[in-house]
């Protein structure tokens, strides 16, 4: 199952740490209800890119709402698709060329929202010799994984630029060969190696693929066609309470930080870091598109063209791989 194109830190990060769990805060009848216990699979390790969950879990949000929700950290070894395959997840957060590959293998997944409108993947090069367009890449040096290689393909496709005039250099997912000049480029996340490298004053800028036609939904909610027909009304509470979540996030993104590293005080999490790594996910999550509607929209335009990129990628899907009607219930209610 994970043989998709469009690779992300979940094959390319060799990072280790433990797997924690974040259990729910306390279980309290509901209107006279027991709460019914659900699992939310993350795509990775706890940080603060899966803050607007945490904020839900610590203000009771989902309590409220009659859930008992555990939040499951993924990792490089954790894949998010076969615990949502199985049941033990009702929901998953993966990307739009995961589950593109997973449902061309049979498996029954629609995407119920969208939480980066934009797909974090950049290409980063330091200050003093800067790629601001795709073009500025030619004649240089990028270092990146080799699986990879579908990503930079399409990007040059879609901008017309030559690839054969890009030198890819298999590197480590590490800032550390563009700081030792070893390559002029990175292709990378926004909110990790650039981070990193601004951590450590290394001047730096980052060009995002997003902004040049790659598009491709990153950490989108799945969900498989039998919960969205049997659970359904523990979908819909679970999702209110992501959007209740990431709203409020995005409000005070220092206060998401403070809530992840207290949260997790054995994660090894840098403050510094963490800060920085919320405050640089805004952008990517919100737009005039969830001003108007709210978290994790998306149009059958941004369908549309998610289609177009996933084909340069080699993943053929159609647009009843979107499935909006769990955000039109929240929304209506």
């Amino acid at each position: 199952m994970k043989k998709a194109a469009g690779i992300t830190r979940r094959h390319v990060l060799g990072a280790g740490g433990a797997v924690l769990g974040a259990g729910a805060m306390g279980v309290f009848p509901q209107r006279g209800w027991a709460q019914v216990p659900v699992s939310l699979q993350l795509s990775w390790l706890h940080s603060t890119q899966f803050a607007g969950s945490y904020i839900a879990l610590e203000r009771g949000w989902w309590r409220d709402g009659g859930l008992d929700v555990t939040l499951v950290a993924g990792g490089p070894n954790a894949p998010v698709e076969p615990p949502v395959v199985s049941g033990a997840a009702l929901v998953g957060i993966s990307a739009a060329d995961y589950t593109a590959a997973a449902v061309e293998q049979g498996a029954p997944f629609r995407i119920i929202g969208v939480a980066m409108q934009k797909n974090p993947f950049v290409i980063a090069s330091l200050a003093a010799n800067p790629v601001n367009v795709p073009s500025d890449m030619e004649g240089m040096r990028i270092g990146m994984a080799l699986a990879n290689t579908p990503v930079l393909e399409a990007l040059c496709r879609l901008n017309d630029v030559d690839i054969d005039a890009i030198e890819v250099v298999p590197t480590q997912y590490s800032p550390q060969p563009l700081v030792a000049g070893e390559v002029d480029c990175l292709l990378c996340w926004e909110t990790d190696l650039p981070v990193a490298m601004t951590i450590q004053g290394v001047d730096n800028v980052t060009m995002l693929m997003a902004d040049h036609g790659y598009a491709v939904h990153s950490q989108t909610y799945i969900a498989t066609d039998d919960s969205l027909a049997n659970r359904r009304a523990e979908i819909v509470a679970l999702m209110a309470g992501e959007v209740r979540g990431w709203e409020a996030y995005r409000e005070d993104t220092d206060a998401a930080a403070a809530l992840t590293l207290e949260m997790f005080p054995d994660a090894g999490l840098d403050p510094e870091t963490q800060r920085l790594q919320a405050a640089r996910q805004v952008p990517l999550m919100f737009s005039d598109l969830t001003d108007a509607n709210g978290f994790g929209w998306w149009t059958d335009e941004t369908v549309a063209a998610n289609i177009e990129t996933l084909a340069l990628l080699g993943r053929t899907v159609t647009p009843d791989l979107w499935d909006r009607s769990i955000l039109e219930e929240v929304r209506g209610a």
